[in-house]
């Protein structure tokens, strides 16, 4: 039976997200954002929405982007 590559729990009810080519399988969603979605670079909780990004980095709102200096993003125009 297949693994969930983030907790290892064999489960028969396995899924496979790519992601830039690259495949993963996990057993829950929780397993797959907890290794996939990117981390907000002020506050530290997964960014599991849109967000917001500038350069490259990556903020789960544009108050947390505020909060480290980055100016003119908006949450919704």
């Amino acid at each position: 039976m297949p693994k969930c590559e983030t907790c290892g729990n064999d489960y028969d009810k396995i899924f496979t997200v790519t992601k830039e080519g690259e495949s993963h399988q996990f057993d829950s969603f929780e397993c797959a954002i907890q290794a996939l979605a990117p981390t907000c670079k002020n506050c530290g909780c997964r960014i599991i929405g849109h967000g917001v990004e500038d350069d490259g980095t990556f903020f789960c709102c544009a108050h947390c982007a505020e909060k480290q200096g980055v100016t003119g993003l908006e949450d919704r125009a």
